[in-house]
């Protein structure tokens, strides 16, 4: 969606994707907009509550299953698993994801882990196609005046043109553009705590045959997950960062995420966004 400054200004309920990196500040910027008149929808939270929620109780629950104890109190249905996924706690999306390598190392398969994959692409494409539907449930069940759509990190992979028409007739498309010094802080951060991530299975590929020739390991099961994960970060930062760019020159708006850090209300926000379009113009 392309909007002039006064249209935007004017535009009495608003509607905004955000894009970028994990960590660049989407959800911190949408926690600070005022929680009774902007409806805050987490892809990664819907991901996890509705089209993950099965996949990921049924990898806890084989778990729990080899262990004697807890295997005799969920066959006799004397207990029961739930999630408790939030905004702010995605851990149990995290772990389902998991970091292909040496199970020795709390790894996964290959096969494994690509199929996970795989339900994560699924499950993000069906949750930007929702994006319409909760944004006129916002305003019309709930009251919300605007919407804000936090997207996750992979958003730019999203290699569907349902989903991505979804988004550009519903939403201003917005992308928080790292800089250098904050996609070296990114990068810090990612390998001192390297994280479960979604990769595009054909980059997923090279990259897993690169490491493994430079590392002389002979397959995906030998390999330590952290050091893969800490490895391939700064790979994905720039792999993405055309995609990210390209999505925004074409369909949306793209912002500092320096100047998106200094964003303290509601108002600040309005601004930066009236200021890019009249930029843009």
């Amino acid at each position: 969606m392309h909007l002039s400054r006064k249209q935007f200004v004017d535009w009495p309920n608003k509607a905004i994707t955000l894009l970028g990196m994990s960590g660049v500040g989407k959800t911190t910027l949408a926690d600070k907009l005022p929680k009774d008149s902007w409806f805050h929808y987490s892809g990664d939270y819907r991901i996890g509550t509705k089209y993950l929620q099965e996949p990921i109780l049924d990898n806890v629950k084989r778990q729990a299953m080899r262990v004697p104890f807890l295997r005799d109190l969920l066959r006799s249905d004397s207990i029961y698993v739930a999630n408790n996924i939030t905004v702010t706690n995605l851990e149990p999306v995290s772990k389902f994801l998991g970091k292909p390598g040496s199970s020795k190392f709390g790894g996964l398969p290959l096969d494994e882990f690509k199929r996970r994959q795989k339900l994560f692409m699924r499950a993000e494409i069906e949750t930007m196609k929702d994006v319409a539907e909760f944004k006129d449930k916002a305003h019309d069940i709930y009251g919300y005046q605007h919407f804000i759509n936090d997207a996750g990190g992979s958003i730019c992979e999203l290699a569907d043109a349902d989903a991505l028409r979804v988004l550009t007739e519903n939403t201003l498309i917005l992308y928080l553009k790292a800089g250098p010094d904050m996609e070296e802080e990114l990068i810090r951060r990612a390998i001192a705590h390297p994280k479960p991530m979604f990769y595009d299975a054909a980059f997923l590929d090279e990259k897993l045959s690169e490491y493994l020739a430079q590392q002389q390991i002979a397959s995906v099961d030998e390999m330590d997950p952290e050091r893969f994960s800490q490895w391939i970060f700064p790979l994905l930062v720039n792999y993405r960062k055309p995609l990210y760019e390209a999505l925004a020159d074409e369909h949306g708006y793209s912002v500092d995420a320096n100047d998106v850090a200094e964003v303290n209300n509601e108002s600040d926000f309005l601004d930066l966004i009236a200021d890019t379009l009249a930029k843009s113009a």
